[in-house]
């Protein structure tokens, strides 16, 4: 596309000087090292690095033009360049006019951009967005455990990766890029793929990474505090009106009515969509409600009353039985929520029940609640619950059926969580804590370990502390008791370790394999 086709979908853009308008963009770019000919550059300020720092790298890769909102910052830098120089409003890079696009926001200007060169896929697609602080991987995949189940091929975007139809696509972060998510949309699209679920998270409402997405449902499944620090959320205000904002680029909203949190989100999706909001929970008056739980060791299920208005975007649902039962094979009352909202996005989305009940009944999540088969009489799970309020969930799910519940977990390096109450929360609720190394990345897993024990220490509850994970899994096994359960807690769906100087190969089920084989041979 020409830079200056490019420039006029832009908000309030301008091009500075007498540059080359006709220059051929083909990418956006913010990471330098990415940029080639045909590429646009976005100086980005971050909270560690600046973009305008990497602009003169990005123009020797052969980038076409920069983006900034701060020209005379970008000005600045270029006299420091040793093949720059500044002629009035023009920048000169070895002697070549370089065209400057000036935005008003450079993080918007990356969505708009790469939303405008891939010709706005979300448009023409139904694209579902979760947002909430637990849940949304779980919940995605149940949404495209449904899609399937309806025959409709799907994409998603999330957390333990990404998938066009089939084709699995590797992910760094839970909300990618702008200029990731757009060209990823877009592929779909010319897949002929019409569904789309995504997880959003706060930051990635808060950086514009969905920045002109359009959500034809917004989910919110809940808050608790979580990503409160100086360089994420500076209290849980901050974070819910992050979380809020889905509502704003969404058609319609279903709500976790039960959740704290849900009057705030419901004032604010209401004040964006007007009438198109939609709750869901165990509390009366909700649209999609789940009555007669019951909680199973591998399963929950419930009979589930849909109560759709016939008004708005929801006379698009299929008709179908006021009240269903269903059935999920994950246990735990968290399942219930999770599986209500997947249940009602999708009839917001015109699936069929049958469809969203063989979907939910089938469905299966890599590190959430998954039961590791020991053949022995003791049980292992793998959970990717890493906060003080997703180990309470693990927790008392598990004290439902568990004779003995021995809890297995750490935290990761680098990351703003509360490790004192993290080791609160495992003294208040395990039989027995093992705690030992997650993700260390440049902390001393010794030193976290040694914060989380200051949290259960006060609780009285028993426990040891083994940094090695390996160690701490082969303890765990090796001192089972009958009828214990055994939560490995953090990792979940991951097969690697962060590490201070490098990542490694850490498979959960591989360690567990491994110690019980020894523990076979042992025996023998």
């Amino acid at each position: 596309m020409i830079l200056s086709e490019l420039v006029k979908g832009l908000t309030g853009a301008r091009i500075m000087g007498d540059a080359n308008r006709n220059a051929q963009i083909e990418t956006v770019e913010i990471d330098s090292r990415s940029c080639r000919i045909g590429s646009i550059f976005v100086c980005v300020k971050g909270y560690v690095l600046d973009g305008h720092d990497y602009a003169e790298k990005a123009l020797e890769r052969g980038a076409e033009a920069l983006v900034t909102d701060d020209f005379q910052h970008l000005r600045a830098k270029v006299l420091t360049w040793e093949r720059g120089y500044v002629q009035g409003d023009n920048i000169l890079w070895q002697g070549k006019l370089i065209p400057v696009v000036v935005v008003a926001s450079a993080r918007s200007a990356i969505a708009e951009i790469a939303d405008v060169l891939a010709g706005h896929p979300s448009g023409s697609m139904n694209l579902i967005g979760i947002t909430g602080t637990k849940g949304k991987t779980t919940t995605s995949y149940m949404m495209r455990s449904i899609l399937t189940a309806a025959g409709r091929e799907s994409g998603l975007i999330g957390t333990i990766c990404n998938y066009i139809g089939e084709q699995r696509v590797a992910t760094e972060r839970t909300t990618p890029e702008a200029n990731v998510i757009q060209p990823l949309l877009k592929k779909m699209v010319d897949a002929g793929i019409g569904d789309c679920v995504m997880e959003v998270s706060s930051q990635g409402l808060n950086l514009d990474r969905v920045g002109r997405c359009e959500f034809r449902v917004g989910l919110f499944t809940n808050l608790s505090r979580d990503h409160i620090g100086p360089t994420e959320h500076a209290d849980m205000n901050e974070y819910a009106e992050a979380k809020a904002k889905l509502f704003k680029l969404s058609k319609m909203a279903v709500i976790n009515r039960d959740n704290d949190w849900s009057g705030f989100m419901i004032d604010r999706a209401t004040a964006a969509l007007g009438g198109e909001v939609y709750t869901f929970g165990m509390s009366e008056g909700c649209t999609f409600r789940a009555v007669n739980v019951l909680t199973h060791p591998d399963s929950v299920e419930y009979d589930l009353e849909e109560d759709l208005p016939a008004s708005g975007n929801a006379l698009n649902v299929l008709s179908g039985d006021r009240t269903v039962h269903v059935r999920v094979p994950i246990p735990g009352r968290f399942s219930v929520y999770n599986s209500l909202g997947a249940y009602g996005a999708m009839r917001l989305n015109g699936i069929r029940q049958d469809a969203c009940l063989e979907g939910l009944r089938t469905v299966a999540v890599s590190g959430k609640a998954e039961v590791v088969p020991t053949g022995r009489d003791f049980t292992v799970i793998i959970d990717y619950a890493h906060n003080p309020d997703s180990f309470t969930n693990i927790l008392t799910t598990v004290k439902e059926f568990a004779k003995r519940t021995v809890f297995l977990f750490g935290c990761g390096g680098d990351r703003n969580r509360p490790r004192a109450q993290m080791g609160e929360t495992a003294g208040r609720y395990a039989d027995f804590s093992i705690i030992t190394s997650d993700n260390p990345r440049s902390e001393d897993p010794a030193s976290i370990v040694a914060d989380l024990e200051a949290g259960i220490k006060p609780t009285g509850a028993p426990y040891i502390c083994i940094v090695d994970r390996r160690e701490a899994i082969r303890y765990a096994l090796t001192h089972a008791l009958p009828g214990d359960v055994i939560i490995l807690a953090g990792k979940g769906h991951e097969t690697y370790q962060i590490l201070k100087d490098r990542t490694i190969h850490f498979d959960e089920r591989e360690v567990v394999r491994e110690v019980l084989d020894e523990m076979d041979r042992a025996e023998s």
